[in-house]
């Protein structure tokens, strides 16, 4: 994460990008608490253990692609507290897994009991071959919150440490022109957005860290055509959503436009069509496995439940899959562009 000046008001407001940024990952920030991201909300890598198996069929389609390297690069960003960079290498073939170098990104400390051959670092490496997976980390990417006035004109949200709000200066340069360019706002009083460009900027570095292989950001999104009319930030604090208040207390999140960061050669897929073309599905088991073997129907349907939450319509299945190969084909190609 770079760093974002303040700039507060005499009444101690400032912009909700700074504001978040000091209340995640400053001095106490939310992130740098000992309970992790699983203490307070559920993502697909707590879901299942079926995510971070369809993260390693994947690792191992860009190694085919690679022609199988003699070091194959894993990098799992925002790792919170190497939740899914350990399930994939548990998921690996033996062969796979020998070669692979893997890489965990975060800015906490590193747990207690980490597999050894896990590489804990606070920004990933650079020339990687392999695979760069971002699950949930551009959500808590901090961006500028505006609101229109009464003339319609888009300004600045600014923020208290108590969540109070009061509108700030209109936008201007780079932030107005992204703004004009990936969501416009009418005229009209009380429209909010949020401006995603510092998650473009993030999100290109990321990527840049690929020398060969293939990018994946993994979140909440919108497209240009779904873009919500008031905005998505929000709060989470010990599994349930709440006000955004930026003293620390809570996550602060807003959903993505992935469109907008997506690079040339990248897509945007729904994540329940990218995990059925790699293998997870929701299918229940035959009831004949009932009676001939009980024990592996109870595990055959209790895996289909999962399945089901990881790619069901109005949940974690309508998250969005930003796949961004970089000099090789799309290990993706076939699987349908989301289209909302």
């Amino acid at each position: 994460m770079t760093g974002v000046t303040a700039g507060a008001t005499g009444d101690g407001r400032q912009g909700w990008r700074a504001a978040a940024e000091a209340a995640l990952y400053g001095p106490g920030g939310f992130y740098r608490r000992p309970e992790g991201p699983a203490g307070h909300f559920r993502t697909s890598v707590h879901a299942s253990p079926l995510f971070a198996r369809a993260v390693a069929a994947l690792l191992c389609r860009v190694d085919e692609a690679l022609d199988r390297p003699a070091a194959l690069g894993f990098v799992d960003m925002a790792a919170g507290r190497g939740e899914l960079v350990t399930g994939v290498l548990a998921a690996l073939p033996a062969e796979v897994a020998a070669r692979t170098r893997a890489y965990a990104v975060e800015i906490a400390d590193r747990p207690d009991g980490l597999d050894h051959r896990i590489e804990w670092r606070s920004e990933p490496p650079a020339g990687l071959t392999g695979l760069l997976f971002a699950n949930e980390w551009l959500d808590n990417v901090p961006v500028e919150v505006v609101e229109t006035d009464r003339a319609g004109v888009p300004r600045r949200v600014l923020v208290r440490a108590d969540g109070t709000e009061r509108l700030g200066e209109p936008v201007a340069g780079a932030e107005a022109a992204w703004l004009e360019r990936w969501w416009p706002l009418t005229g009209e009083e009380g429209l909010r957005a949020e401006i995603g460009l510092p998650r473009d900027t993030a999100w290109a570095s990321a990527v840049s860290c690929v020398e060969r292989g293939l990018a994946v950001a993994v979140d909440y999104a919108h497209t240009a055509d779904t873009r919500p009319p008031f905005g998505t930030l929000t709060g989470f604090r010990e599994g349930r959503e709440t006000a955004p208040v930026p003293d620390g207390s809570c996550d602060i999140t807003a959903h993505v436009a992935l469109d907008a960061c997506t690079l040339p050669g990248g897509r945007v897929l729904r994540q329940r069509d990218a995990l059925h073309a790699l293998g997870v599905a929701g299918a229940r088991p035959p009831l004949t496995l009932a009676s001939t073997d009980p024990a592996a129907y109870v595990r055959a349907l209790a895996s289909a439940g999962e399945a089901t939450e990881l790619t069901a319509p109005g949940g974690l299945g309508d998250f969005g899959w930003l796949v961004q190969p970089v000099g090789i084909p799309d290990p993706l190609a076939g699987t349908a562009a989301d289209e909302r």
